[in-house]
């Protein structure tokens, strides 16, 4: 939607769009990792630490949509000016850009290790990481309600086969493996919490598209239905991960879930091993996921320079995102990276809006339509 456009002419993104939209925005790349993450914070205690995480996601979000419900007509870049005033806007502004840019870069590249690791061996990652962000640049260039419509279509084939594996993997599972269910490593499960909690970071998009919901005064029933499905979801994963192979051999697993698609199956055999089935679908979450993060942040970039369209931005960052997604050396300097962009993230996608309301409540202001 134009900023030149009247509030309702692109008023055509439903609350189950909206929903759809967060779901498989937050379910992405990190969905491989996130049992080691919650392993290695808290052992047997992994999926305690999910759960404390999905409440941190949780509690952001609802800043942000309550934000966003009050200032039903604009965007966070938008109505930041109205609060923090021009030039502090243009500061927070930048750094959202600049946070979700890295974000995009790290996405993508987490996307080839993994390409080049299981399936492509002898293809070089920087033609995995250089496709993906070819084919999300491609994508980005569509309008807001285009977006909408793409996550739509996309939110069956992702969200069904996951919580299929996710259930079928139960099957295996040893309860013993989940005992102590209360860790005693304090510091280890607040460090676990917040990266599982910057695993949810996507769901920022949400600022993105109140302006162009039918109903926006609904957006926090999106927000809640969300982060409910896809936390819900990385609980399972979790829980199954940990009661299958135990904590202790998780944290020699680079990726978890990919190990547990490896030792699940149909009934009747019918599929003696689900990795294949569950790469495919990870793949378009991978998308999914890289197609938020990517439009978020060309979509603020054009408002924050008060350009008409957000389409010329889309290859003018490719450089600068593929030359910072092939910064880290390898993998395991690729993971320490995502950990602590994803625990200091929580300042720009958490700790500000929380100040933006704060400021908006004792200033009174709101949008035009609160």
């Amino acid at each position: 939607m134009n900023d030149s456009q009247s509030p309702d002419s692109n008023r055509s993104i439903t609350v189950f769009q909206a929903t759809a939209i967060l779901v498989s925005t937050i379910i992405g790349v990190g969905v491989l990792p996130l049992p080691l993450f919650a392993a290695n914070a808290a052992g047997s205690a992994a999926p305690l630490v999910t759960l404390l995480g999905m409440l941190v996601a949780m509690a952001g979000l609802s800043v942000i949509t309550w934000l966003g419900v009050r200032f039903p007509d604009q965007t966070i870049i938008q109505y930041s000016r109205s609060v923090l005033g021009k030039w502090g806007a243009a500061i927070g502004s930048f750094v959202i850009i600049l946070f979700f840019a890295i974000l995009t870069s790290l996405t993508a590249r987490e996307f080839g290790e993994v390409v080049v690791t299981t399936v492509l061996k002898t293809t070089p990652v920087e033609v995995t990481v250089i496709c993906m962000l070819l084919l999300a640049a491609a994508a980005v260039r569509k309008s807001i309600v285009q977006f909408a419509y793409m996550h739509n279509f996309y939110f069956p084939f992702l969200l069904v086969p996951c919580l299929l594996i996710a259930f079928l993997s139960l099957k295996n599972a040893e309860l013993l493996n989940l005992e102590p269910i209360i860790s005693t490593h304090s510091g280890k499960v607040v460090l676990g919490m917040l990266t599982v909690g910057g695993l949810f970071q996507g769901s920022f998009i949400i600022t993105m598209i109140i302006p162009s919901m039918r109903k926006p005064e609904k957006a926090m029933k999106a927000s809640f239905f969300g982060i409910a499905i896809a936390g819900g979801l990385y609980l399972i994963i979790v829980t199954a991960a940990v009661s299958v192979f135990g904590s202790e051999e998780i944290k020699m697993l680079l990726w978890p879930t990919l190990e547990l698609a490896k030792a699940t199956s149909l009934p009747a055999n019918v599929l003696e091993r689900l990795d294949a089935a569950f790469l495919a679908v990870w793949v378009t979450a991978v998308f999914t996921t890289l197609l938020s993060s990517y439009f978020l942040t060309i979509y603020a970039m054009k408002q924050l320079f008060g350009m008409k369209e957000h389409r010329t931005l889309s290859f003018v960052m490719l450089p600068f995102i593929y030359f910072m997604a092939m910064l880290p050396q390898n993998v395991k300097y690729m993971y320490r990276i995502i950990e602590d962009v994803g625990r200091y993230g929580l300042l720009v996608t958490v700790v500000y809006p929380f100040i933006l309301l704060l400021l908006a409540l004792a200033r009174r202001k709101k949008g035009a339509q609160a």
